[in-house]
Parts: C-alpha cells; structure tokens; sequence
C-alpha cells in the first residue's frame, strides 16, 4: 500500500482545466497506489473529498470522506470511498446553496447552488459496480469532486459575483470557521470542511 503525499495542484494548472478520461484497466496495480495516494493526501489536508485531475491524474476516480468535526458537527459519518468512473443517473430538482473552498483554489470561497440529491453509478476500487444515492451534504462533496472531471471548479458554478468571497473576507464574516481551504454544508454561517 502506498503512502504518499500528491501535491495538490492550483487552478493555473492546465490539467485541472481539462475533461478527465475515463479508467480503463481496472487490473492495473498503478490504480490501487493512485488511490491509495488519493487517501493519504486527503487525510493530510484533513479534506473530505478529491479528485485525482487535483494531484495532476486526469482520471475519473474520486474519494469521498464525509465525518464530522467540531467544524462541521452535524456532517454525517462513512468510510472513505473511492468512485471510479461515476455517472449521474438521477438529480433531485431540489437545490440549495451553500459555502465551497477547495484545497486547488484555496483564495477564494463561493455560494454555489447544488442538487440536494444526486443518484451515482460507479465502479469500487474492488472492480464492483455499484448504485448509490447521496443526500445534503454527501451530495454536495460528490458535485464538487464529480466538476473536477469536467474541467470546471466550484468558481464556474456561482450565479452571481456576490457570491464570491477572497479567502480573508470569509475570515471576516465567519470568524468562528476553524480552517480557510473548504467546502461546506449549506448554511449561509458555515462550518469548514476540506476538499
């Protein structure tokens, strides 16, 4: 099992600007050591999502790890997992906006709308297809990571500047936010979370 530590590009890069391909060769052991690092580097960034186009593999493969945190008591808890080549077969109408940082545009922090609830299909790290629904805020995690395949960031996804925010005004407003690189759970007063 690998253990190291991807450095996390920043938006300049072009990789993270481009559509990610999907994974082919399930058999490959450079599959399980990408993973294996995706993990590593979430849990040393204390994220709860990414996505492998942000340590520059422009590959379908993202982890989620939702947990709460005297950040974000409220945020439901499961084991990492990691989505190969998801599709979204279902979206609620439902939307709702909430805060999002993310550990490649750590400047910045937005008010972005997002489906409440999102119906997936992947494929595990085990080769198993799967079908799974994620509500709240699992949803939003998966809706931020799932852009990183598409080239876009949660930036391209405001509907208005004013929701846009430097990192240092997001300090000011929400002096009580622990940490400045995160996606949060809709609520115009935030908890942080890392993605």
């Amino acid at each position: 099992m690998s253990n190291s530590i991807r450095s996390i590009l920043h938006l300049s890069h072009p990789t993270l600007r481009q559509t990610a391909t999907p994974v082919t060769d399930f058999k490959n052991p450079l599959l399980q050591t990408l993973i294996d690092d995706l993990l590593t580097t979430l849990r040393s960034a204390n994220g709860v999502g990414i996505a492998a186009p942000q340590v520059n593999e422009s590959l379908q493969i993202m982890i989620i790890a939702s947990r709460p945190t005297p950040r974000y008591s409220d945020a439901p808890e499961m084991e990492p997992i990691a989505l190969i080549n998801p599709k979204i077969i279902g979206r609620s109408s439902e939307m709702e906006k909430g805060w999002e940082g993310c550990l490649s545009v750590p400047q910045y922090r937005g008010f972005v709308p997002r489906h409440q609830s999102i119906t997936v299909e992947y494929t595990d790290r085990t080769g198993t297809k799967i079908e799974a629904t994620f509500t709240d805020f699992v949803a939003r995690i998966f809706q931020h990571e799932y852009d990183h395949f598409l080239g876009l960031v949660f930036l391209d996804r405001l509907e208005s500047e004013s929701d846009r925010l430097t990192a240092e005004e997001f300090k000011i407003m929400f002096p009580d936010t622990e940490n400045n690189q995160s996606l949060t759970s809709a609520n115009p007063a935030p908890s942080h979370i890392n993605c």
